[in-house]
């Protein structure tokens, strides 16, 4: 892991997590900074660059922090499927608040960091409804729609690897855990940060803009 990364004490899901992320682009949201469409930019991709900035002016997360019962399942099962990941690989995750560059707006709220024979890995857990565990099971790879933030938080941390994880405790013994591993790959971390550093340009011009609008 990078050792000038600075790593916030606040537990994550609190104001004070929200509030070390507003402004900084999060691997939550990697997804919709990739976001495209054949002409024009994709709504997602906007609507998050003026989220970024709102942040940045009012010095408030804007995010809701409305949890749904999928999501409330998805917190309360993590710890289980971090026991099981454990239990399965005997690699210890370790936990830990928002992560974030010294020198980019830009951070990540991993599940945990793993260390394995001298390599650091981010570990990734899911905790979906009993369909896409199965669908994740029949698949067996990494999938497509936690692919960007898998990216972001890679080279947010400078992991060597992701260890991607699906946990339903509802599902019989072997079934319960789904675990694929993605290998650090330099080009597509390049052309990812590539697009990010992008992104965030337009973020700083609006910022610009606005701010001067408002003096």
């Amino acid at each position: 892991m990078r050792d000038d990364l600075i790593i916030c004490s606040h537990e994550q899901g609190t104001p004070e997590w929200l509030a070390d992320r507003a402004g900084r682009a999060t691997g939550s949201r990697a997804k919709d900074i990739l976001a495209k469409i054949k002409s024009g930019e994709a709504a997602a991709r906007r609507n998050y660059r003026t989220q970024l900035v709102t942040e940045r002016l009012t010095g408030k997360p804007q995010e809701s922090g409305f949890v749904s019962k999928e999501m409330q399942w998805g917190t309360e099962q993590e710890p289980f499927a971090r026991m099981a990941y454990e239990s399965e690989t005997g690699n210890l995750v370790s936990e830990f608040g928002f992560i974030y560059m010294p020198d980019l707006m830009a951070g990540c709220s991993v599940d945990g960091i793993i260390e394995e024979n001298g390599r650091v890995g981010v570990f990734e857990a899911k905790c979906p409804v009993s369909a896409t565990h199965v669908e994740y099971l029949t698949a067996g790879k990494l999938p497509a729609e936690y692919k960007p933030q898998i990216l972001h938080n890679v080279y947010v941390t400078g992991a060597d690897f992701a260890d991607f994880v699906s946990f339903d405790p509802r599902m019989p013994g072997k079934l319960q855990l789904f675990k694929v591993r993605w290998e650090r790959d330099d080009e597509e971390i390049a052309e990812y940060a590539v697009e990010l550093k992008l992104f965030l340009s337009e973020v700083d011009v609006l910022h610009k803009r606005l701010s001067e609008l408002a003096a």
